[in-house]
């Protein structure tokens, strides 16, 4: 599978990226400077070099199998932001995989997307982008899996997660590791074809818990 990753130099990305070619897949990554790119190939990623908060040519998805989308503008940007890449960033990129027919769609979201209102006052432009980037992958006639962790860590992953369509009803962690390893087994099961799910780090085997979805 060609896989084509935005926001591959950020954490999850990364991780992400050498999932998948340990597995076997190809990979790309959309960066946005030059200078990051070689460190894309270090991960055995081919660099893409674009900025998803200008105008995207819509052949930037031709030849990929899957898309996952993972960029976003980081904590400290403003609300401004947020709407360009968060919400801007993820509808250009899915109206390019519905141009060039790319199947698979996986998108990063967040725990709380469902109820931006519900969360702390900062966060709720963020929240409220990552909603309205979520709303428009599932009105697409993408096969697309809405991933939503809770509060992400470093530590080592565990390969053991609690997931709830479309929500667990609580407040946790999970491991960076553990959510890339969710994102790569999202590409290879059809059971997450059309779901929208939280995850925290939890007690159940990752492909184990996404085949029950």
């Amino acid at each position: 599978m060609n896989v084509l990753i935005a926001g591959a130099n950020g954490k999850i990305a990364r991780r992400l990226a050498r999932v998948l070619r340990e597995s076997g897949h190809e990979v790309r990554g959309i960066i946005r400077s030059p200078e990051q790119a070689d460190s894309m190939r270090e991960l055995g990623a081919e660099p893409v070099i674009l900025d998803l908060e200008q105008e995207v040519d819509w052949s930037v998805a031709d030849g990929s199998d899957a898309i996952v989308f993972a960029a976003g503008a980081g904590p400290g940007s403003d609300p401004e932001r947020k709407q360009t890449m968060d919400l801007g960033g993820a509808v250009k990129l899915v109206d390019s995989a519905e141009a060039q027919g790319v199947g698979r769609f996986v998108m990063v979201s967040a725990m709380g997307a469902a109820d931006p209102e519900s969360g702390p006052e900062k966060m709720q432009p963020y929240l409220r982008a990552k909603a309205a980037a979520d709303e428009r992958l599932a009105a697409s006639s993408l096969d697309w899996t809405i991933v939503r962790p809770g509060s992400l860590t470093d530590e080592a992953p565990t390969g053991l997660v609690d997931v709830g369509v479309p929500s667990l009803g609580r407040r946790g962690e999970i491991t960076r590791d553990d959510v890339a390893a969710v994102l790569a087994a999202c590409l290879e099961l059809d059971a997450t074809v059309g779901k929208t799910f939280e995850v925290l780090g939890g007690e159940t085997e990752i492909r184990k818990a996404l085949g029950e979805l």
